[in-house]
């Protein structure tokens, strides 16, 4: 059996609930109910990520174990060990939704390796007191999208909760994909998900909705204690600070979503991390043509709320939220007024920073925000590729060659009217003139924007067409693309046919351009 260094600091130092009953309820003055997972009629390992199990101590040899695949499938406990869903509220486009919760997400346990301490979650193994109307149950489609998009998000340098492993249950789960009443069965599916914190906005947000200002106090010291121990003890001063590292990593986090084109599709504040992680990969999607309205989101797509360009201010919003939570503790608005204030600030700078380290600028010069606003402008005239183009303008040399160089990410190349090529050639013109004030060779400049500008993202297409393949028994593409992600931005020549535009059948296909929540 695997030898695993087991912790509990969430158990022992947060108030559980009280009832031990696992029926659907709300749960008050608890941060957890104990909960174990649901058996499954006939479990199956589908794929195994080395790097997260190592993290964790486990060896290649253990994860193809009986115990591994009865662990992490919700058919075995670890001795000494009582698994748990989390309490939170939230607010759900806007609009408080009161208490969620955990309602397919059971935690294990939690392990400490290397200094590091890992919580250890499955997601879509049952019911719990906060499954509300729902089986707490996952299908293969949205397990395999939310196993290979945590794993691309961390080798892209993107902060990100990870997965450990993808595993069939071997149960039938009814789905209506599309909320349009035709529901059908899929197969059920558990994703092994693995983070220092699952806690979100929306655990505080709950305490502080009902005026339990008592355990919303005990929350906060747990959270500093363990996760931000550097601001050592617990005072007013320090819950402020807290908010303020909270409000600074996840504006760090969305700089990193805007700058590889990645749109999350349901930035609820329950869908928030606390340590500014990606986190909850549900109906998400990289941009294909570059378009600052766009949402993968189908629940989402008569008020884009979030849309890839309203991301950060969403994220503001969202903070705005935690810091009316946070209120009870710290009874001071100029302070936290000030964190808001300031993240507003930051975002201009650190989004204009963001996208000059996208064109391989690195000096200062008053014009760098008319260049970038002018390109935004130009990219969006006709459909464009936003990770080709990136990842194609490192190549380039002259003004004269540009056009030439970025005509494989425009959708429909041979419609582009004479107006849009001159639009693209005075963009170059000043793109070329720009390049000459900074002190750097072609070949260092290249080197730095590839750093930053990945040739390969985990397209939606790419997804549906794994998630095809593994309804067929075909679990080969899976660990293809695992393989191509975990170098997102070297070239890897063999396997070039990744790094291409949307095919055309893609375009309005379920699962590729929509994705509803159930995805």
């Amino acid at each position: 059996m695997m030898k695993l260094h087991i912790k509990d600091t969430f158990t022992k130092n947060l108030p559980a609930d009280k009832n031990p009953q696992n029926t659907r309820r709300q749960v008050t003055e608890a941060v957890f109910s104990y909960v174990n997972p649901k058996k499954t009629k006939k479990p199956q390992v589908l794929h195994v990520s080395p790097e997260m199990a190592s993290e964790l101590n486990i060896s290649e040899k253990e994860t193809k174990s009986e115990f591994f695949k009865n662990m992490f499938t919700g058919n075995e406990v670890y001795p000494n060990t009582k698994p748990y869903s989390m309490c939170y509220g939230g607010h759900q486009f806007g609009n408080w939704a009161g208490q969620l919760g955990d309602g397919r997400a059971i935690n294990l346990f939690e392990v400490e390796h290397n200094t590091k301490n890992w919580k250890v979650q499955l997601k879509g193994a049952g019911e719990t007191p906060y499954s509300r109307t729902a089986d707490g149950l996952a299908v293969l489609r949205s397990s395999v999208r939310e196993y290979l998009c945590s794993e691309a998000m961390f080798h892209l340098g993107v902060p990100t909760t990870r997965a450990l492993s993808l595993s069939l249950s071997g149960d039938m789960v009814l789905r209506d994909v599309l909320y349009d009443g035709n529901p059908a069965y899929e197969k059920g599916a558990i994703v092994s998900r693995i983070s220092p914190s699952f806690l979100r906005f929306g655990n505080f947000e709950i305490f502080a909705a009902r005026k339990d200002v008592k355990n919303l106090k005990v929350l906060v010291d747990y959270t500093i204690k363990h996760h931000f121990s550097h601001l050592r003890k617990t005072s007013k001063e320090n819950y402020i600070t807290f908010f303020k590292e909270v409000s600074e990593r996840t504006l760090n986090m969305i700089i990193d979503w805007q700058r590889v084109g990645f749109v999350h599709g349901v930035m609820n504040t329950d869908n928030m991390s606390i340590l500014g992680l990606t986190i909850d990969f549900g109906p998400y999607g990289w941009l294909e043509g570059f378009d600052f309205g766009w949402t993968p989101n189908t629940t989402d797509i008569q008020h884009k709320r979030y849309r890839y360009g309203n991301q950060p201010n969403i994220g503001l919003w969202n903070l705005y939220q935690l810091a009316n939570a946070l209120y009870p503790i710290i009874e001071e608005v100029a302070p936290l007024n000030a964190i808001l204030e300031q993240y507003k600030i930051d975002f201009e700078i650190k989004s204009l920073q963001m996208m000059k380290s996208k064109l391989g600028l690195f000096s200062s010069d008053e014009n760098d925000v008319e260049l970038v606003k002018n390109l935004e402008d130009t990219l969006q005239l006709v459909e464009t590729d936003m990770t080709i183009f990136f990842r194609n303008l490192s190549n380039f040399s002259d003004e004269n060659s540009g056009f030439h160089l970025i005509k494989d990410s425009f959708y429909e190349l041979e419609t582009i009217s004479d107006d849009v090529k001159n639009k693209w050639n005075n963009w170059f013109k000043k793109y070329a003139e720009r390049l000459q004030f900074d002190r750097i060779s072609p070949e260092e400049r290249k080197e730095k924007m590839d750093a930053v500008n990945p040739k390969y993202v985990l397209r939606n297409y790419m997804s549906q067409m794994a998630i095809d393949e593994a309804d067929k028994g075909n679990y080969t593409l899976i660990d293809e693309l695992f393989q191509l992600l975990k170098k997102p931005y070297a070239e890897q020549p063999e396997n070039e046919k990744w790094f291409a535009k949307r095919p055309e059948w893609a375009r309005n296909k379920v699962g590729c351009s929509m994705l509803s929540c159930s995805s």
